[in-house]
């Protein structure tokens, strides 16, 4: 054990006022198996004992033999009780306190929202390829240098049917980059990108990547295996998040794993650990050092992500937000969370995400007789949450110096009955990494950013089973859908660079009916805002709807091609490729793959397609000077 975890658990402790009492172990009468097997313990096993004892966990030790048998194991047994202690913000007893409010509330049917008045908050609604949002990407890009980046990876694929880290999934399967790819492909374009309008600059970027127990080792593997994915080691750091102890009862009475009486169940405590996590690394501090001003923090699974960021990043820079939540246009009760100003009858206010399920009877209860209902635009007047967030760093370190990074959390047990005086298993508390303006005082500035959907969000977070039976008109969220969302986000916005994109087909995978448009792809530094990628698309071009197109190379000028087949461009920096005339082969069919076919990849099985690739058109050039391809 760590002598630095030791010191924060004995501190915590002491903290709690516990009075040692004598070396005798009077304190330990209520339970006589601990008070038989104290002279096993060290004195800082001792005081977490008394704390244990202190906050109504006397069964823990129920089961404990005589000293003597397995005494390796109760040792282990407070080892892990230190880990769960110094990891949550106060100790373990901050914890079970917590969980003990939280589950009278959640029995009681308390509403977190009593009091409260919903209105529409402020926000910025930007309209794709207008003046304004051209200017916004443009200022977003030259703040960049002065960002850094969190992705919040906790998660494996099991849900999506797929039983690796979800960041190594294949973002999409005509060039197989995976998501983590992509995200550092975009973060280093950015990078690349931020500095020239300085003139050049030495600036790396930093990205943090929240890993947790089951995607730690598969995390550091992924980036080791792949040399991060061309950025320097040395700007990626990894931080763990613990897991909290599970609750079996509405006394919080920590729940013993059923497989082994010496050690606490764990689970998950959520993506808000991200910030109490930054907070105690003191990557922050670090950060504003070096005079970075924003934080960037994302999921792990929304391949549109930064096709927004840029503009975002805009909006924070140019309207000083402390607090931007990147939003997408939101249907009334569609199962995404809206963002939302709560005024308190104390005064209080704040502006934070409601899930979809709260937001209709909260407006119903307060003068909305039509609850969540969509505005004269079609849609509802609270925008969609989709979990992004850019945070201001100054005000953001004087919060968390505060609160520690400890966010606002929940309780949701799964009761036996309506008389709610039993689980149907443990439960824990949860946080939500979106959660964090609940704390901050009014005079903090917090916005959001809406983009259209089609650009800014496509999560895979759906099994096929799962998103077969989602209701006709609502999205998948599949990883048919997101990858079908990448080839439809980058046929409209070659559209809107000038381009002749064909229209889609409508086609049926896994179940799920979607839009099949061209696949086309590109490296983020060939097209990193809608500026870029009109100064490449040149002429009368067009891309039929059965096309495949990857650029793969930063100065690559589109001007005049005809393509109607496959066509990979590759080029290093130093070339410049004009690619014109009419190509035309056999190109990739798409083939239908049943999700229950296990001759097949679960990568591929999860979208219920792959590409035939019959004929492609591939060119390679590693040569400075300028070249021309051509029919």
């Amino acid at each position: 054990m760590a002598s630095g975890a030791v010191d924060a658990a004995a501190e915590a402790v002491a903290a709690l006022g516990i009075s040692a009492g004598g070396n005798d172990g009077e304190w330990a009468q209520p339970s006589p198996a601990l008070r038989r097997n104290l002279r096993l313990l060290s004195h800082d096993q001792v005081e977490l004992a008394k704390m244990l004892l202190n906050e109504g966990q006397g069964h823990l030790f129920e089961h404990w033999p005589e000293p003597g048998v397995d005494d390796d194991k109760k040792k282990s047994f407070f080892d892990q009780v230190c880990r769960l202690h110094s990891s949550y913000p106060g100790g373990l007893a901050s914890y079970i306190r917590n969980a003990k409010k939280l589950l009278v509330d959640s029995k009681a049917g308390q509403n977190p929202y009593d009091g409260f008045t919903p209105s529409v908050p402020s926000g910025e609604v930007l309209t794709f390829g207008d003046e304004n949002f051209l200017s916004l990407e443009a200022a977003g890009v030259k703040e960049a240098r002065n960002a850094a980046f969190v992705l919040v990876a906790g998660g494996l694929g099991e849900r999506l049917g797929y039983k690796g880290i979800k960041v190594a999934l294949p973002r999409e399967t005509t060039t197989g980059k995976c998501y983590l790819q992509h995200y550092i492909d975009s973060i280093l374009a950015l990078q690349e990108a931020s500095c020239k309008l300085e003139g050049g600059c030495d600036t790396k970027i930093p990205f943090v990547i929240m890993t947790s127990d089951d995607t730690n080792a598969l995390t550091i593997k992924l980036l080791e295996s792949n040399s991060y994915f061309g950025m320097e080691p040395s700007q990626v750091k990894i931080l763990k998040q613990e897991k909290v102890a599970c609750l079996a009862d509405n006394d919080a009475r920590l729940a013993l794993d059923p497989n082994d009486k010496y050690k606490i169940q764990t689970k998950p405590h959520g993506h808000g650990d991200v910030h109490s996590l930054l907070y105690s690394s003191g990557l922050l501090e670090q950060w504003k050092s070096k005079g970075r001003k924003w934080v960037l923090f994302f999921q792990d699974t929304n391949g549109l992500l930064f096709n927004a960021i840029p503009s975002a990043l805009g909006v924070s820079a140019t309207k000083g937000y402390n607090v931007n939540s990147l939003a997408v246009p939101r249907k009334a009760k569609e199962a995404i969370g809206g963002i939302t100003k709560l005024t308190h009858v104390d005064g209080r206010t704040m502006v934070i995400n409601v899930e979809y399920n709260q937001l209709d009877p909260l407006l119903r209860a307060t003068g909305h007789p039509d609850g969540d209902a969509n505005s004269e635009t079609g849609y509802s007047p609270y925008p969609g949450n989709i979990n992004q967030l850019i945070l201001e760093l100054g005000p953001y370190i004087e919060e968390l110096k505060k609160t520690h990074g400890a966010i606002s959390e929940f309780v949701n047990p799964k009761y036996t009955d309506s008389t709610k005086t039993a689980f149907k298993s443990s439960t824990r508390l949860e946080c939500m990494m979106q959660d964090y303006p609940k704390t901050l005082p009014p005079t903090a500035k917090v916005g959001f950013t809406v983009m259209d959907t089609w650009l800014a969000y496509a999560p895979v977070k759906n099994n096929p089973e799962d998103a077969a039976k989602v209701p006709k008109g609502n999205p998948f969220h599949s990883a048919t859908s997101g990858e079908m969302a990448i080839y439809r986000a980058n046929s409209l916005i070659l559209r809107k660079a000038g381009a002749q994109i064909y229209d889609p087909v409508i086609s049926t995978f896994n179940g799920q009916e979607v839009e099949v448009w061209p696949r086309i792809t590109w490296s983020p530094r060939w097209g990193l805002t809608l500026k870029d990628v009109k100064q490449k698309v040149n002429g009368n071009s067009s891309v039929s709807q059965r096309s495949v197109l990857v650029i793969n190379g930063q100065n690559v000028i589109i001007d005049g091609l005809s393509l109607d087949g496959a066509l990979i461009v590759n080029s290093v920096d130093e070339a410049e490729v004009k690619v014109t005339g009419h190509i035309e082969n056999k190109g990739w069919p798409i083939r239908h793959i049943d999700y229950k076919d296990t001759l097949e990849k679960e990568e591929t099985r999860i979208r219920g397609f792959k590409f035939e690739k019959v004929e492609q058109l591939e060119v390679n050039y590693t040569e400075p000077g300028k070249h021309c391809l051509s029919s």
